[in-house]
């Protein structure tokens, strides 16, 4: 029910077993060279050995462009990443990879009210099993209804009083902006649910000048390990984590409710669900893209690229199967699902092991259980959306347990900062990029065209993706080979 990458070694078949946890929790990375093959959590441990190319080519530069994973590959030439569900098998033959679990069709049959209780039922089994630890435990609270409901169950269980932290801006709450992704603040609703659930709480406040911090900006750039990057949402993450660190040493979080009960603006909007594509692709995608020489865009075929994945991913969708299969909306909506657990997920688990085990901090993530995530998935999606909102069957299962105010609440997204002090930081760090022609993103980037994201509005996403790759070029001593 939890976690894990590992290696095996099987000495009397001689064969090498990487195997890693259903839903991607943790990281595995490999690179076959010509007598066998480079193996290690992080891709640093691969580099390490000098038979590990340090380079990205054209497939790699899509990789690191496009919020899309391909299963096949990383952004380096030659690294691979085991798949989640997946175990690689190295013997004198060769490499294969094979799968031992995926998500498949139930043929749901249990009815809206059986469903909500089974959904508490799996909930409230898998929260006292990721309590289990022999050091200071502690949940990660945004106010939302997943993190909540987490909250109360995990103080409900729990032998001592639970302590929470919640991750905040200076001034966040007073001068909040509002919009499609974050209608509301976080501060109020993680307040609501302190009091409410009795957690012995903490807000980590952060500035702006914390998160542009050059040794903070060099920390997150090595517990990535490629140039992947959520901008400030890293930072902040990584800062939080490292405050809970002087107090806890494992945390409950909860990612994957959103992914498995619909939390996402894009599975309720008709133009998301409609689109013959990811849903999470809108044109702000394209910003950073805009930036490239023209020669080098073309080159890459970022729209033939994404094709490529989505038909990649739509074909491994499981058939729908009972009554729900009549149903053309049900159909795609299974799709929907499909692609957000498979495609979206992994890189929001990513980047929460990435930023927590930097520091030391254990994020257990219970949501993730699979025995839930088999469940909810099979459930028809007007189960999931009975009462007209998102994650109905989460918010009907939990509601006895969280304020009402969080149980109206609608989903906001984790924040982004909303200081003019870190977009001001931001743009002078790169101005003085576009002014370096030495620049190891230099022959990449249309300097003109570049200079234009100065004078645009909600940019700093495209910027931080840019300086995180020449941050990871120059640090990393890595060859662009396109």
């Amino acid at each position: 029910n939890g976690m894990f990458a590992c290696a095996l070694w099987n000495t009397a078949k001689r064969e090498l077993l990487l195997v890693r946890d259903r839903l991607g929790i943790k990281p595995l990375y490999y690179y076959p060279t010509e007598s066998g093959v480079l193996f290690g959590s992080e891709p640093k441990a691969i580099l390490a050995n000098s038979l590990a190319e340090r380079a990205i080519d054209a497939d790699g530069l899509r990789r690191a462009l496009c919020p899309i994973p391909d299963p096949d590959g990383t952004v380096l030439h030659g690294m691979h990443e085991v798949r989640p569900g997946h175990v690689v098998r190295v013997t004198r033959d060769g490499i294969r990879q094979v799968s031992y679990w995926h998500l498949t069709d139930s043929g749901h049959s249990d009815d809206v009210p059986t469903t909500v209780r089974r959904v508490r039922e799996l909930l409230e089994d898998t929260i006292r099993r990721q309590l289990v630890a022999d050091v200071p435990l502690c949940t990660l609270l945004s106010g939302g209804l997943d993190s909540s409901a987490l909250t109360a169950l995990a103080a409900r269980f729990s032998d001592e009083r639970i302590r929470s932290f919640a991750v905040d801006f200076v001034g966040y709450t007073d001068n909040f902006i509002p919009g499609p992704a974050r209608p509301t603040p976080d501060g109020p609703y993680v307040q609501d649910v302190a009091r409410h659930v009795g957690t012995d709480h903490t807000d980590i406040t952060l500035s702006a000048h914390e998160l542009m911090d050059p040794n903070v900006q060099a920390a997150i750039l090595h517990a990535r390990d490629l140039p992947l990057t959520y901008g400030n949402q890293d930072s902040s993450l990584y800062l939080l984590f490292r405050a809970i660190r002087q107090h806890s040493t494992v945390a409950l979080s909860g990612e994957t409710a959103d992914e498995l009960f619909g939390g996402y603006r894009h599975f309720h909007d008709p133009s998301y669900v409609q689109a013959d594509t990811f849903p999470w692709i809108d044109d702000s995608d394209d910003v950073v893209r805009r930036c490239l020489d023209t020669g080098l865009v073309q080159k890459l075929d970022f729209p033939g690229y994404v094709d490529e994945q989505y038909r990649r991913a739509l074909a491994e969708v499981p058939a729908l199967t009972g009554p729900a299969s009549a149903d053309p909306h049900e159909r795609r909506m299974r799709e929907i699902c499909y692609l957000f657990l498979t495609r979206y997920l992994p890189l929001m688990l990513d980047r929460k092991d990435r930023m927590s085990m930097t520091t030391g901090l254990e994020v257990r993530v219970p949501f993730c259980d699979h025995r839930l995530v088999e469940y909810v998935f099979g459930t028809p999606w007007t189960h999931k959306t009975f009462d007209g909102r998102e994650k109905s069957l989460l918010r009907a299962a939990t509601a006895d347990l969280i304020p009402q105010s969080v149980v109206q609440r609608v989903k906001s997204a984790y924040p982004d900062i909303q200081d003019a002090t870190y977009d001001k930081m931001l743009r002078t760090r790169f101005t003085a990029l576009l002014n370096d022609r030495n620049a190891a993103v230099a022959p990449l980037l249309s300097v003109n065209r570049s200079l234009a994201l100065l004078n645009a509005t909600d940019n700093f996403r495209a910027v931080e993706q840019i300086l995180a790759l020449q941050d990871f070029l120059t640090d990393y001593h890595v060859s662009l080979t396109i």
